[in-house]
């Protein structure tokens, strides 16, 4: 996908809040997303650690976007809100399969395949690399307000308005043209 063809990110619609830091053992900002955040061949999700946070936090929110996806409006991979303020990491595989490390009280809403968990990365072949956005945000407070059944835009409204701070990384996948 050429430069130009790149669609803006999630965040450059909402208004600018402070930064803070999200790293991660699986993600590595700018490179190839590993074999395991593709949907057609692990399709777990990535373990993300978080700090530098507001301390007015009160919970976090996780999302993962494909602004590069050939849909005008991008493509939700995940959807995570309602994490505790005392939890600063997700282990690997947190948001998907048996769902092992994921916090009590966070809410899985659906993300762009239709389920509540992670999607890994499947851009159409031959459309160019694609980025994926995995984003933190510090929520000024323990409930957001949407329940599980709430879409991506839902939940998007309502970080529009609780957002303190954000952390994001960026990974990027391409699907080869079919030989």
């Amino acid at each position: 996908m050429t430069e130009a063809k790149r669609r803006p990110l999630p965040h450059d619609f909402h208004p600018p809040v402070p930064a803070f830091t999200v790293t991660s053992e699986d993600v590595e900002p700018g490179a190839t997303l590993n074999d395991a955040q593709v949907q057609a061949a692990g399709n777990t999700s990535p373990q993300l650690r978080w700090e530098g946070f507001p301390p007015e936090t009160r919970s976090f929110a996780v999302t993962c976007y494909d602004p590069d996806a050939p849909t005008g409006s991008g493509f939700w991979h995940w959807v995570l809100f309602d994490i505790p303020v005392s939890v600063t990491e997700l282990p690997t595989a947190a948001g998907s399969g048996k769902f092992e490390g994921l916090p009590e009280g966070a809410v899985h809403a659906r993300n762009d395949y239709g389920t509540k968990d992670f999607g890994g990365a499947a851009p159409p072949p031959g459309d160019g690399p694609h980025r994926y956005v995995f984003t933190v945000y510090a929520v000024d407070q323990e409930k957001l307000g949407p329940d599980s059944d709430a879409s991506p835009a839902v939940v998007g409204f309502n970080l529009r308005f609780h957002t303190l701070a954000r952390a994001h990384l960026i990974g990027e996948y391409e699907n080869p043209a079919a030989g």
